[in-house]
């Protein structure tokens, strides 16, 4: 039987062969590694993103995880991620899928208005890039929801628009089949 989280699994594994490939490309100019969190703010997530990270706990030990879940939920309500411990993610395998593109250069629309972005540390000497180093983020974004989708005519989840604080999502599991 297959798992649930394939589809999401094999997503989040093309992403970060995208971005590995990006960053290396763009070698010298990305200047983030591992204890850079500028980028780390709270976000809201899909519940197939909530899975996946309580799939993630559910792989550590017990107290592993429920020290994650204290510091979480003592976290809960700042600006920064409530993952964040001394720069580094406690979820880092299982970080959401925009977590997965920080720092890196982005495109998205706004109101039909296309624009872009990245990481104020990087790319301080470059005024233009060709578009395979750029991750579009509207792409992206119909792929996750298409996954999302698809995760949710699996699961038992009734409120499938409903994006949540990774704080909410760790605050309860989620139900599945």
């Amino acid at each position: 039987m297959p798992d649930i989280l394939d589809n999401y699994k094999k997503l989040t594994s093309r992403v970060d062969a995208l971005c590995s490939a990006i960053a290396e490309l763009l070698g010298d100019q990305i200047t983030c590694s591992a204890g850079c969190s500028s980028c780390c703010t709270s976000i809201t997530i899909f519940p197939v993103e909530a899975a996946a990270m309580w799939e993630s706990l559910k792989k550590l030990p017990e107290f592993q995880a429920d020290e994650i879940l204290r510091h979480v939920a003592e976290h809960a309500e700042g600006e920064r991620c409530p993952l964040l411990l001394h720069n580094h993610c406690l979820l880092y395998k299982a970080r959401p899928i925009i977590c997965r593109t920080h720092g890196l250069p982005i495109i998205y629309s706004v109101d039909g208005v296309r624009s872009s972005d990245c990481c104020p540390h990087n790319l301080t000497e470059t005024e233009s890039l060709p578009g395979s180093n750029v991750v579009d983020l509207d792409k992206l974004n119909a792929l996750l929801v298409a996954v999302n989708s698809l995760y949710l005519s699996q699961t038992e989840n009734t409120e499938p628009d409903v994006r949540v604080t990774i704080a909410q999502a760790l605050a309860q599991k989620p139900s599945g089949k």
